[in-house]
């Protein structure tokens, strides 16, 4: 029974009144208690989107296993930004698309009131998407507590045009030194996303794997590679410059040359809500134009 929600944008989002309009009358006619992420409720109060006063919260210490779900209202961005909020608490997640592309944020514009509807019918399933997390030696205290990423830790050269190398150990176990702008280390959630851009392969959510994708690589036979997700991955990176660059997700922060990163898998995952109306595969042939052919017939 949903009974208790959070919801969280950002200011970009502000532009979405019909679809706030939309997600609260849905929530409110089956008595559901709605709380706003505090920044996203000043600046949509301030624009006058809201009829009524509504509770908030600012920060994950705000949340609990009260929630029954939490809403993310703009595009893949915004949901890994929701992330930060959410973490090991185990509040699935349903992300409605204001955005662009939207893989994670996959409940379109039109269908919110639909979905709503499926969500309280409990017509949904719970899907499991792993993480990744980091550590460095010597300590990085940039990320602090947000050493985790849901898409891809992303290492790459900085202030420079020269290629970097990325000596890489899987278990141990010497890979081989990676020539190239950076190395992408994705999860199934991450292959849609910087991954896919770089060549990498598309994996479906629940797979138990994670991708090694160079960035313009200078090694021609340099391909991305598909591992298991309990692989410990070491990483060493030789640059001319005095530091590179490591992001998780969206979050960047430069580190000396001499820095050692660690990845493994988060020992949490994050749930993800697919309404009966949608799965990975619908969205794939919708947002990757998968079947736009006219070999296909009109029923695909």
């Amino acid at each position: 029974m949903i009974k208790k929600v959070a919801v969280f944008g950002q200011t970009y989002s502000v532009n979405a009144e019909k679809e706030i309009s939309i997600l609260l009358t849905a929530l409110e006619k089956h008595n559901v208690v709605v709380f706003f992420e505090e920044n996203f409720y000043k600046v949509i109060k301030g624009l006058g989107h809201l009829t009524k006063k509504y509770p908030t919260f600012a920060s994950f210490h705000d949340l609990n296993s009260s929630f029954n779900l939490f809403f993310s209202l703009g595009g893949d961005g915004t949901i890994l930004r929701a992330i930060t909020y959410i973490r090991d608490l185990n509040i699935p997640i349903l992300g409605i698309n204001t955005g662009r592309l939207g893989f994670l944020a996959n409940i379109q514009k039109n269908a919110i009131q639909e979905s709503i509807d499926l969500l309280i019918a409990k017509k949904y399933t719970i899907q499991e998407r792993t993480l990744l997390s980091i550590r460095t030696s010597p300590a990085v205290d940039s990320f602090g507590e947000f050493s985790f990423a849901l898409n891809e830790i992303t290492i790459a050269r900085e202030n420079t045009t020269s290629m970097i190398g990325v000596k890489t150990f899987l278990d141990k176990e010497y890979l081989t030194n990676y020539w190239s702008d950076g190395l992408i280390i994705a999860t199934p959630t991450g292959s849609t996303g910087y991954s896919l851009s770089c060549n990498g392969p598309v994996i479906s959510p629940n797979s138990k794997n994670f991708i090694i994708t160079p960035i313009a690589p200078h090694n021609l036979n340099a391909r991305p590679m598909v591992i298991p997700d309990d692989t410990f991955i070491e990483l060493e990176v030789d640059s001319r410059e005095k530091s590179f660059l490591i992001s998780l997700d969206s979050r960047i922060t430069s580190v000396p040359k001499d820095t050692k990163i660690y990845i493994e898998k988060s020992p949490f995952t994050i749930k993800s809500i697919i309404p009966a109306n949608q799965s990975f595969l619908t969205t794939l042939r919708t947002k990757l134009l998968w079947g736009e052919d006219t070999r296909n017939g009109s029923n695909i």
